[in-house]
C-alpha cells in the first residue's frame, strides 16, 4: 500500500493539499478516432478492428479485463506503440497507420503513466518543466509552477519525488501532463497504486482538474464504479475489440449482452421459456417483450432493485443462507428452490434479516435483465 502523510490524511483521509478549483488552465480539445485499428504484439493480434471516436473534451473510460487491449489502445495513441492496419487521427488528421506514425512529442498529447514515471533525479518543478522544452526558461517555469499550485505541490518545487507520498507523487504527474495544456490526455490506471482511503478524494480532485482544463481524456481503468463515476462515455472492451460504447445508463441498464452485464455487478440468473409472452420464473412470472414463444431466456438480476424482500404471502419462498454488512448495506444471499445460485439483494442495514432465516422474496419486473440463451 502507498504510504500516506499527515497532510494527506486530515479529515478522516481526505486530502486537503489541493490548490483552488477552477484554475488548472484550458486546452484546446482534440478529437480522436480509431478507424478498424488492428496492432500485434509478441505475434499476437492485441487490438483486431477496434472502432471509436471521442468528441472535444469528452471524458472516456477504457473498461475490461486484464489483456482485452485497454493500455494497447493508449500505448498506440501516444505513439509508442505501431500499428499493422487501419488508422488512428487526432482532429481529423491521422497520426499512425501501417505506413504512417506521428512522432509522439507531435500529436500534442499529455500522458499519465500508471506507475506514474517521474524522473527521480530532476525536481518536482523540473520534473514539470520537462514537458515544455519548446517555451523560454522563465515561461516554462511560470506554467510549471502553475500547474504545481493548482495540485497543491508549489511549496514543495525544489524536492524530489523520493520525498514525496504516494499521493503527491500522483499529483505530480497530474501536473506534468496537464502543464503543456494538451488537447488529449492519457491517464492509464492513474488510481490502482494510491491507498483506498486515499483514492476516493484524489479521485474527485482529479475529475475536477481534468474538467477545468476541458481537454479530451481517455482514462484506462479496471474498476467499473470508477469508470462510471468519470466517463461522459465507457468503452467495454474484451479480446481486443469494443464490446459496448455508451453512457453509464446506458451501458449498465440497456447492455448488449450477460458478459456486459455481469462486468458491472454479481448477477444473480434464471433460466426461463417464453411462453405466451410470459417467462415462468422460481420467483414467478415475468412479461417478456418482443420474444416469440418457445424462446430460452436468461434473466439477469443485480443486486440492487431487481428483487426485494417482501411481506410474507408475497412472492417466493426463500432462505438466508449469508448476510454482509459494510458502510451501512447489507448483502443478502437468499437460497431459492430452481435458482441454481442464491440470488444477492443489497439494501440498507437492518437487523430484523439473518441466516437461517425464512423469508419471501420477489422479482422486480421493470429492474431485470433479460438476454437469449445460447
Amino acid at each position: 500500500m502507498t504510504s500516506i502523510t499527515n497532510a494527506e490524511t486530515k479529515s478522516g483521509g481526505v486530502d486537503q493539499e489541493w490548490g483552488p478549483r477552477g484554475t488548472a488552465g484550458i486546452s484546446f480539445a482534440a478529437a480522436l478516432e480509431f478507424n478498424q485499428v488492428h496492432c500485434e504484439m509478441g505475434g499476437r493480434e492485441v487490438l483486431r478492428g477496434t472502432d471509436f471516436s471521442t468528441a472535444p473534451g469528452e471524458i472516456l473510460c477504457l473498461l475490461g479485463a486484464s489483456g482485452s487491449g485497454k493500455s494497447t489502445i493508449l500505448r498506440a495513441t501516444a505513439g509508442l506503440q505501431d500499428i499493422s492496419a487501419g488508422t488512428i487521427s487526432i482532429n481529423k488528421k491521422v497520426v499512425a497507420s501501417a505506413s504512417i506514425s506521428v512522432r509522439p512529442e507531435k500529436r500534442g498529447i499529455g500522458l499519465m503513466f500508471q506507475d506514474f514515471a517521474l524522473f527521480p533525479h530532476m525536481s518536482v518543478l523540473q520534473n514539470v518543466e520537462y514537458g515544455l522544452k519548446s517555451l523560454g526558461r522563465e515561461e516554462a517555469k511560470v506554467q510549471a509552477m502553475h500547474a504545481l499550485k493548482r495540485v497543491g505541490l508549489a511549496d514543495r518545487a525544489e524536492d524530489y519525488p523520493s520525498k514525496l507520498s504516494g499521493g503527491q507523487q500522483q499529483r505530480l504527474a497530474l501536473a506534468r501532463s496537464i502543464a503543456p495544456k494538451p488537447g488529449l490526455l492519457l491517464l492509464d490506471e492513474p488510481f490502482s497504486s494510491l491507498d483506498a482511503r486515499l483514492r476516493e478524494s484524489v479521485r474527485a480532485e482529479t475529475l475536477a482538474v481534468l474538467r477545468e482544463t476541458r481537454a479530451t481524456c481517455v482514462i484506462v481503468t479496471h474498476d467499473p464504479e470508477e469508470a462510471m463515476l468519470f466517463g461522459d462515455k465507457i468503452a467495454l472492451l474484451r479480446d481486443g475489440t469494443i464490446a459496448q460504447i455508451g453512457t453509464s445508463d446506458e451501458i449498465y441498464n440497456a447492455p448488449l449482452d450477460l458478459s456486459v452485464a455481469r462486468f458491472f455487478s454479481p448477477i444473480s440468473e434464471m433460466h426461463a421459456t417464453v411462453a405466451n409472452g410470459y417467462a415462468e420464473t422460481p420467483l414467478g412470472k415475468l412479461k417478456v417483450d418482443g420474444r416469440s414463444d418457445g424462446a430460452k431466456i436468461i434473466i439477469a438480476m443485480r443486486p440492487v432493485a431487481s428483487a426485494n424482500l417482501v411481506e410474507k404471502g408475497e412472492g417466493a419462498m426463500g432462505r438466508v443462507v449469508n448476510k454482509r454488512t459494510a458502510i451501512g448495506i447489507d448483502t443478502i444471499e437468499v437460497a431459492v428452490s430452481g435458482i441454481d445460485q442464491p440470488v444477492r439483494v443489497r439494501r440498507p442495514a437492518s437487523d430484523d434479516v439473518y441466516p437461517g432465516q425464512d423469508v419471501n422474496i420477489a422479482i422486480n419486473p421493470n429492474r431485470v435483465l433479460v438476454f437469449d440463451a445460447i
